[in-house]
């Protein structure tokens, strides 16, 4: 038995929590239900509590009443191994929820995941800050994690580079000026010699 296990407070919706999340993880599977009695205080024979695991990991889901809400104070990180499942466990996840933003959601029971690729965390803590920084901006407008734009961000590929200053840059990697640079550079020399 793990030493510390999770308790999800819901509203009469502990069963059908515990049957969603076990749908969605390997490893996973609906264990003893508890039910109120006599003495409740929920009404007796309706479901008080419902243990259940998540990829291997222990949880219990409690039906407590309408007292306590979720918050995306408290949420659940998903390490994923590559985009497939990313994409996998968000869509499973957010169905009847919300997305939010930087790859976090809110289910339809009102409990925040993130949703996170392995090499995020590892881009985000390179020794090269300016690999952090451009990744950082990378992720920052996503919703859900795109693996393959945060990792062109970490080798400096693609348009609208940000520089240091985190405006869009607008110069090559070799300091030569665009296109549009060149020409309004040739526009003014030939006002100059008109002149």
């Amino acid at each position: 038995m793990q030493k510390i296990t999770p308790c999800l407070w819901f509203d009469g919706r502990a069963e059908e929590a515990a049957e969603f999340y076990t749908s969605i993880f390997k490893d996973s599977k609906v264990g003893k239900i508890a039910r109120y009695g006599e003495a409740g205080p929920g009404a007796p024979g309706t479901v008080m509590t419902v243990n259940f695991q998540i990829a291997g990991e222990e949880f219990m889901g409690l039906n407590g009443g309408p007292q306590f809400q979720f918050s995306p104070a408290v949420s659940f990180v998903v390490h994923c191994k590559n985009q497939r499942q990313v994409d996998h466990y968000w869509d499973r996840l957010i169905e009847g929820g919300a997305p939010s933003q930087c790859g976090w959601l809110t289910d339809k029971f009102g409990v925040s995941w993130q949703i996170v690729p392995n090499a995020l965390p590892k881009m985000l803590k390179a020794k090269d800050p300016e690999k952090a920084r451009r990744v950082m901006a990378a992720m920052l407008p996503m919703v859900k994690l795109d693996v393959k734009t945060l990792k062109d961000a970490y080798k400096g590929k693609g348009a609208g580079e940000q520089g240091q200053d985190g405006e869009a840059g607008t110069r090559s990697k070799r300091g030569k000026g665009t296109k549009a640079d060149k020409r309004a550079k040739a526009d003014k020399r030939s006002k100059r010699d008109e002149a």
